[in-house]
């Protein structure tokens, strides 16, 4: 038997990190088993249904590297599928018309029960299942009779969706059985929570996949980060290649509780990617980062940059966070951390040990991380203070920032006029 498995959005808004979850664990699940991993559009809500959505949903999971076999199906273009199902079942007498809509009579006091392939057996009752639209007064079907003659005409082995369609599948059972069609194996996985344990949303912080790419997560990181909610590979391991995840995913390690989306952890997550990532992965990205901030242009030096990146690239959570801390080093305004400028620029004498160092660097012949430490050091005991006097003041001085990356190294990557202007700048102020 040959697996496949679909993921079905709705294109009436942009992809929710639920629903990629859900993407993920059924592209991870098909190219596990070799199998398949369609693509059904559910756009028979014309109302809501947006093109710029399905653009952006198509978009997402291509950067996330879940890639589909053949061409999306559009529910939109089954209509006539849809309703030559359901007249079918009304010449057979087990649906009828209600105005211009078909329903389907749910008959009570029977027991439906199904194998879940997370939870085990589940059994309803039929009282607690009302009858069943199958096709809307306005010619669109109901999203139940639409899944069940989608998923059983291409022939879907698995279907793997959310807990919170678990309630929807005694209905579609009574479905496929009036089809008589044969069901999938449903596999319902946890839904993912805030930290408190609720159902994941805004509040908790962006549920948009979009704006995790908009900061700088690295599609790898978030595919990894995605797999572990619900999922486990075993032995406490936390970073795990696409092909680790496509070599080990298996349906039983499966959680049947929700699963927590800790930001905090998936920050880390991507910092180790970020760690890992070649400057030719990196170079672009930045660019990209730079130009949406006005601060890249025609002269802006790649090679200066990678220098910029690798003095950063350890240090740094996300793109974004890239930027802030090196705004310093491409802007000539930036911001300054008031308490950074409280406990570092407004010691006594900071200006004067400012405007000192400033001189003697001026009169450095070569200008370079060793060169600067050199004269840092010789000015300091010149002084008869530590050497931390001179380099916490100046980094704030610089880059606004009272920590970052050796002082020296990114005195060496500023540049000595950069360097000057700045440090003389803040003792004029403090003066």
């Amino acid at each position: 038997m040959t697996v496949r498995v679909r993921f079905a959005p709705s294109p009436t808004g942009t992809l929710h990190v639920g629903s990629a979850r859900t993407a993920l664990f059924n592209w991870l699940f098909a190219r596990h088993h070799q199998g398949e991993f369609l693509l059904r559009i559910e756009d028979t809500d014309s109302v809501r249904s947006r093109e710029e959505f399905l653009e952006e949903i198509l978009d997402s999971l291509r950067w996330l590297g879940l890639n589909w076999d053949g061409e999306p199906t559009f529910q939109s273009k089954r209509l006539k599928v849809y309703r030559e199902a359901a007249e079918g079942l009304l010449s057979r007498g087990l649906a009828r018309l209600d105005g211009k809509a078909i329903l389907f009579p749910v008959t009570p006091g029977q027991v439906v029960q199904f194998e879940d392939l997370v939870h085990g057996t589940n059994q309803v009752n039929t009282l607690e299942i009302k009858d069943q639209v199958l096709i809307k007064s306005d010619g669109t079907p109901a999203y139940n009779f639409a899944c069940v003659v989608d998923d059983s005409e291409f022939k879907i082995t698995h279907v793997i969706r959310g807990d919170d369609h678990l309630s929807n599948t005694p209905k579609q059972l009574l479905l496929y059985r009036a089809l008589q069609r044969t069901p999938p194996h449903f596999v319902h996985i946890p839904l993912i929570l805030g930290t408190d344990r609720s159902r994941l949303s805004k509040r908790h912080g962006a549920t948009n996949l979009n704006e995790y790419r908009r900061i700088g997560y690295l599609p790898e990181a978030i595919v990894n980060f995605l797999a572990l909610l619900g999922w486990s590979p075993g032995g406490d391991r936390e970073i795990l290649s696409v092909q680790d995840l496509v070599r080990e995913f298996d349906l039983s390690r499966v959680g049947k509780t929700g699963a927590v989306f800790d930001l905090a952890k998936l920050s880390w997550m991507n910092s180790q990617y970020l760690k890992q990532a070649p400057l030719e992965t990196w170079l672009p990205l930045i660019q990209q980062a730079l130009q949406a901030r006005g601060w890249w242009n025609d002269a802006s030096d790649p090679a200066w940059v990678g220098k910029v990146i690798e003095l950063y690239k350890g240090r740094v959570e996300t793109l974004e966070d890239f930027c802030r801390q090196a705004q310093g080093l491409f802007t000539e305004e930036f911001p300054f951390d008031p308490e950074a400028v409280q406990l570092r620029l407004k010691e006594p004498q900071a200006g004067a040990h400012l405007e000192a160092f400033a001189d003697r660097l001026e009169r450095l012949p070569l200008w370079d991380s060793t060169s600067i430490e050199g004269a840092c050091r010789a000015l300091a005991e010149e002084l008869k203070i530590k050497a931390a006097d001179l380099i916490h003041p100046t980094r704030v001085a610089v880059t606004g920032r009272s920590v970052g990356p050796s002082l020296f190294h990114l005195l060496g990557i500023a540049g000595k006029e950069r360097t000057l202007k700045r440090l003389r700048q803040a003792a004029e102020r403090l003066c």
